[in-house]
């Protein structure tokens, strides 16, 4: 019996020597696989931030460009307008003008040029 203790003893203790190293090994490669896991998840994050960047800007650039061109056209047509009341203003003065002559002279007024006051 008692070499059967001994023998048990000594299976134990390689038991032991071999599991303790074993466990040392795989608690070690755990903490580099978890290293490699968190450095994997920095470069997709990076990654992903960076298209999100990429996207942002030229959505931005192209309602830039929308918003400018939007703009030039407004200017454009106001433009127009106040090209249109201008010569009508003009049209519309020049007749004043000459009314007053007309009156002064003794003779008949001649209309504000009613087929120009619709715009253009």
């Amino acid at each position: 019996m008692r070499t059967f203790h001994k023998t048990l003893s000594v299976l134990a203790a390689a038991v032991l020597a071999v599991a303790l190293p074993l466990g040392a090994q795989t608690a070690g490669q755990d903490i580099k696989n978890a290293g490699h896991d968190t450095a994997d998840a920095s470069k997709q994050v990076a990654h992903k931030t960076a298209h999100g960047t990429k996207k942002v800007y030229h959505k931005t650039k192209h309602a830039t460009k929308v918003a400018a061109h939007k703009t030039g056209e407004g200017v454009d047509t106001a433009a127009h307008d106040t090209k249109y009341g201008t010569e009508v203003a003009a049209k519309k003065t020049a007749t004043g003008t000459r009314n007053v002559g007309r009156r002064i002279e003794g003779k008949p007024t001649v209309p504000n040029h009613p087929e120009d006051t619709t715009p253009h």
